[in-house]
């Protein structure tokens, strides 16, 4: 995000996420009246809050002098504290990375913020607790304030499909080659985030950079961890090996979420949105696809998530429908037969030329194609 001078356009122009940031804004500007810093550590900038205009200025999770902290409230800023004790900041300005949800995975994966987040949840998640459930509602709000930012101008394709999706199987690797291809076509590959086919899409994002030898290789190297069950922490390392391997893949998003905490989130998606809500989560994720969704076989999650596309796209509730794909005919005619019902859903509505159902995988980029997408 680029600092905007003033006048101030809109509201994420008013946003410090780094210190880098709030350095160059009071360089920019002289001030920081009605700014928002969030979860950047002031503490060696104790100065500058003494000194500069903080009028109207919101500091969220911002660690300061306490000097600095009473002298910016007393100048008319609000000043919301960092919270003692949690396993995440409920005020974060960025998204997360795979690098930082699994640190301290040497120790094992409880060692983890991702493991510590869920664990917290769990203890909390039923107490009835207002406060918990007001922390639970601001990081999830700042998690998609982040994401809309990062977003910005950018043609999303949705990739949903079921966890169970092992490693190893021509399924997996079909749904890479898919992310792969989205991916070289300018488009930005977003996933549930999680294991099965979410992870090969992201990983064939992460792949798009490099030669086709690269991603057989990478899916020889998976196989021999073919599944996050029984050990989480076995199956993230094979994915961080790939990684070092080849570094600096193509990004792509995941957005997973820890009510579905025994779903760890995959190391392949260089933006990680990991929400406490899954509702807000599954909507989120579908809203934001705004090139359309490629639905790859899967149960329950993945047939709920159909029709939450679907619903919008009936009443053009978001404006214009977009394309869905579906993909394994007889997966959804006869397994689940997903595709009859949406079909009589789409029949005289504007949403009937934006569906397809296809045979197979290497077909969803085209009828992503002829459909808008």
């Amino acid at each position: 995000m680029g600092v905007q001078p003033t006048p101030l356009h809109s509201a994420h122009d008013r946003e410090i996420e780094s210190l880098a940031e709030f350095d160059k804004v009071v360089s920019e500007h002289g001030s920081l009246a009605r700014f928002r810093v969030q979860a950047v550590d002031l503490t060696d900038r104790t100065d500058t809050l003494l000194a500069v205009d903080t009028t109207g200025a919101v500091f969220l999770g911002c660690p300061m002098d306490s000097e600095a902290a009473a002298r910016v409230r007393v100048t008319g800023a609000l000043v919301f504290p960092p919270i003692p004790g949690l396993p995440f900041d409920p005020y974060r300005g960025l998204l997360y990375s795979p690098d930082e949800l699994f640190a301290s995975l040497d120790d094992g994966y409880e060692a983890t913020p991702d493991a510590r987040a869920y664990a917290w949840f769990q203890q909390t998640k039923a107490d009835g607790d207002v406060y918990a459930s007001m922390l639970r509602a601001i990081h999830d709000d700042s998690v998609s304030d982040a994401l809309d930012e990062l977003l910005v101008g950018t043609r999303v394709v949705g990739v949903m499909g079921g966890h169970a999706m092992a490693r190893g199987t021509e399924a997996y690797e079909g749904a890479a080659r898919l992310g792969r291809e989205l991916a070289r076509a300018g488009l930005t590959v977003a996933t549930g985030g999680g294991p099965g086919a979410m992870e090969a899409a992201n990983l064939g994002a992460y792949a798009a950079p490099f030669d086709d030898e690269m991603l057989t290789e990478a899916l020889r190297l998976l196989a021999e961890a073919p599944s996050f069950t029984p050990s989480i922490g076995d199956w993230a390392r094979a994915a961080f090996a790939v990684r070092e391997r080849w570094p600096d893949g193509g990004p792509s998003v995941g957005i997973p979420t820890w009510f579905y905490g025994h779903e760890p989130p995959n190391a392949f998606a260089a933006h990680i949105a990991k929400y406490f809500a899954n509702a807000t989560r599954e909507d989120g994720l579908l809203a934001r696809s705004n090139a359309g969704v490629v639905f790859l076989p899967g149960a329950a999650g993945t047939v709920q998530e159909i029709f939450d596309n679907a619903t919008p796209n009936y009443y053009e509730s978001r404006g214009e429908p977009t394309p869905m794909v579906l993909v394994n005919r007889a997966h959804w005619t006869e397994k689940h037969p997903t595709w009859p019902l949406l079909q009589s859903l789409a029949r005289e509505r504007s949403m009937a030329s934006r569906i397809a159902l296809v045979d197979r995988i290497e077909e969803a980029p085209e009828a992503l194609k002829r459909l808008g997408g």
